[in-house]
């Protein structure tokens, strides 16, 4: 057993450490939802969807999105510089882009938020 302490201590350190590299995380609940994120895009499509969806990109400078949702609220943020800030709303029954705006170069995050349950939905992002 006082060998096992030790070991374990180590374990639940490295976990709280890993925690904390993730700056947004996703939490939600889905039905028939397809996810992708790589270095350069991201996008999710779904049939119904509750909840946030975190991405993050790695950009040269610019940021291009388009969005359509069939029923529900979601807003989209976006935080290249430290700070969250909202990129759009989208209600339902709209489309929003293709569209751009400037980033800093790096790291980039996208967040997909709903305003409770969502459906229908398709969220595109994608660096250059």
């Amino acid at each position: 057993m006082k060998k096992l302490l030790p070991v374990l201590i180590l374990v639940a350190l490295c976990l709280v450490c890993l925690a904390g590299c993730v700056k947004y995380a996703s939490h939600y609940s889905a039905l028939m939802m397809v996810s992708t994120n790589t270095s350069k895009e991201a996008s999710v499509d779904f049939s119904s969807m509750k909840g946030s969806k975190a991405f993050k990109l790695k950009s040269d400078g610019v940021l291009n999105y388009s969005a359509k949702l069939g029923s529900g609220n979601a807003t989209v943020y976006y935080d290249y510089n430290g700070t969250k800030t909202e990129l759009f709303s989208i209600k339902a029954g709209q489309e929003v882009g293709p569209a751009s705006v400037k980033v800093i170069p790096g790291t980039v995050y996208v967040i997909v938020q709903t305003d409770g349950r969502c459906g229908d939905g398709h969220f595109s992002f994608d660096v250059k």
